[in-house]
C-alpha cells in the first residue's frame, strides 16, 4: 500500500483547497503543485461523485501518476495532504478560515458555473436558490450544493474570521473562466448578502487559466499495469499523456505555489491561448466524440485514425484557424503536435467520457467561427459539421447515451422533425441562418451514411 513513510512524502501543510477531486486535476495542477520547490499541501474535495476519496484517504493521500508515451512512467504524487467528501462543509468553511490557505483552485466542469444562456448565474436553477436561502438564513452553517454557492459559503466564512486575501483559480475549459467565475459568485454573494460585494473587491482575486493535458479515465487494466510495473496496488491512479500546458493571466492577491517552476507560463493576455485549445483541441474532441459513436469509433485514437474523421477534423482546423490571432508556423507546429497526440494508441481516451454536457461546450468550441463566417458572409461546412454531429448525438444515434446537465432542454430542442430541429437548434445556439441550416442537414445524412 502506499504510505508517505514507505515513499519519504511527508505530509505539506495545506495552502491550497480545491474543488472537484477528478483526474483530470491529479494529472494537472496537483503535478505542478507537486514540483514545485516549496511546500503547498492541498486539500481537495470532491465535486459531482465521491469516487475516490475513500482510496485517497487509505493511501495516506498518495496515488500514482501513470505517464503513456513511447514508454510508460511513473510517479508517486504527494501534493494533496487531505481529501474531502464535497458534503463536508464543515472542513470547507475551515480551510476558508484559515490564514495559511491563500489560494483555491476548481475543475468542475463548464456545467459546475451553473449559467444560463446569457451567461449570468441561473437564478432558476433549483440548487441555485437553495443555496442562496440557505445562505441568507445561515451565512456561516447553510448547507449548500453547488459550486458558486460553496465559494460563497467559503468567503462568508474567511471574512467572519478575518483570514485576509484569497486568489480563486478556475481550471477549466471556458474562455475567460476568471470573468466568468468572477460573475457567478458575485451574483450569488449580492443574492444572499449585499454587504459581502465590498469584502470581495478588497480580498478576493479571480485569474484566467488555460490548462490541457489528456487524462481518459483509467480502467482496469491500468490498475493492474500499475500493481505490474511498482509493486504496489493503488486503487487511485491516473493515466496521463506526457504533454502538459497550464498558462495563467491575472493577479494573485496572496501568496501563491510557484508554478512556474513546473513550466507553468504565466501571460498578460490569455485569449490566443484559450482560443486555441478550445477550438483545435477540445472542437476537434468534440466532433470526434459526436460523430465517431455513430461511425463505431470509441476512442479519439480509433476517431483520428479513421481516414474520414481525420478529413473533417482538418477541415474544422482549417475553418478555425481563419480566426486564431496567432503566427502561421506556430498554428501549424500545434496541429501537427496534436494529431502526435491523437494518435498516442495507449492513451485510451473514451468519446463518451467527452461526449457529457455538449450544451455547454458546442456554444464556445464551434458558434465563434461560424458566426465569424457568417459576419463575412460565408457558411464554412468544416465549422457547421461539428453541430449536425451534435444534433445526431441529441436524436439518440449511436451508442452514448446524452449526458448532459441540460438534458432536457436541448433534446427538446431536437424532438420535431429534421427540418424543424435543425432550425430549433440553431436558433438556440445563435446562428439561424437558411444556409446554415441547409449545410447542416445534408451533413447530417453524411455522418450517417459513412
Amino acid at each position: 500500500m502506499l504510505t508517505r513513510e514507505a515513499y519519504g512524502k511527508p505530509l505539506a501543510p495545506v495552502r491550497t483547497v480545491h474543488l472537484g477531486l477528478g483526474n483530470f486535476f491529479r494529472a494537472h495542477s496537483a503535478w505542478y503543485t507537486e514540483h514545485c520547490s516549496s511546500e503547498w499541501g492541498i486539500a481537495a474535495f470532491s465535486g459531482r461523485s465521491d469516487t475516490h476519496v475513500a482510496e485517497l484517504a487509505a493511501q495516506d493521500c498518495l496515488y500514482t501518476l501513470v505517464v503513456q508515451g513511447k514508454d510508460v512512467r511513473t510517479e508517486v504524487i504527494s501534493s494533496l495532504s487531505a481529501v474531502h467528501t464535497g458534503h463536508d462543509l464543515a472542513a470547507w468553511r475551515g480551510y476558508f478560515a484559515s490564514p495559511d490557505v491563500t489560494v483555491v483552485t476548481l475543475t468542475i466542469t463548464e456545467a459546475g458555473y451553473v449559467r444560463d444562456s446569457s451567461g449570468a448565474l441561473d437564478l432558476t436553477n433549483e440548487a441555485v436558490l437553495a443555496d442562496i436561502a440557505a445562505l441568507t438564513t445561515s451565512p456561516l452553517g447553510g448547507t449548500v450544493t453547488t459550486a458558486p454557492g460553496k465559494l460563497v459559503a467559503g468567503l462568508l466564512a474567511r471574512r467572519d474570521a478575518g483570514a485576509g486575501p484569497i486568489t480563486i483559480v478556475p481550471c477549466d475549459n471556458l474562455v475567460k473562466s476568471g470573468e466568468i467565475t468572477r460573475r457567478v459568485v458575485e451574483e450569488l454573494a449580492a443574492a444572499v448578502d449585499a454587504s459581502l460585494q465590498e469584502w470581495i473587491d478588497a480580498n478576493v482575486g479571480v485569474v484566467t487559466t488555460m490548462v490541457d493535458r489528456i487524462t481518459p479515465r483509467p480502467t482496469d487494466a491500468d490498475i493492474a499495469t500499475v500493481t505490474e510495473l511498482t509493486g504496489v496496488c493503488d486503487r487511485a491512479p491516473v493515466v496521463t499523456e506526457p504533454f502538459t500546458e497550464w498558462v495563467i493571466e491575472g493577479e494573485f492577491v496572496a501568496a501563491r505555489p510557484a508554478w512556474e517552476e513546473s513550466g507553468a507560463t504565466f501571460v498578460d493576455d490569455i485569449v490566443p491561448f484559450e482560443h486555441r485549445k478550445l477550438w483545435l483541441l477540445n472542437g476537434s474532441h468534440s466532433l470526434m466524440a459526436y460523430a465517431g459513436p455513430i461511425m463505431g469509433r470509441e476512442t479519439v485514437y480509433e476517431a483520428i485514425t479513421d481516414p474520414v474523421l481525420r478529413g473533417w477534423v482538418d477541415e474544422w482546423w482549417d475553418a478555425a484557424v481563419q480566426h486564431l490571432p496567432l503566427p502561421a508556423d506556430q498554428v501549424a507546429a500545434y496541429r501537427q503536435a496534436l494529431v502526435q497526440r491523437f494518435e498516442n494508441p495507449s492513451i485510451k481516451h473514451l468519446l463518451s467520457q467527452i461526449a457529457a454536457d455538449g450544451s455547454q461546450k458546442i456554444p464556445i468550441r464551434f458558434v465563434p467561427t461560424v458566426k465569424a463566417d457568417l459576419a463575412r458572409g460565408v457558411v464554412n461546412p468544416g465549422a457547421t459539421r461539428p453541430i449536425a454531429a451534435w444534433i445526431l448525438h441529441l436524436r439518440g444515434y449511436g451508442p452514448v447515451g446524452v449526458n448532459d446537465f441540460r438534458a432536457a432542454e436541448v433534446q427538446a430542442l431536437v424532438a420535431d422533425d429534421e427540418a424543424a430541429t435543425v432550425a430549433n437548434a440553431l436558433t438556440w445556439l445563435g446562428v439561424a441562418n437558411d444556409e446554415v441550416a441547409s449545410t447542416v442537414l445534408r451533413q447530417m445524412h453524411e455522418i450517417l451514411e459513412a
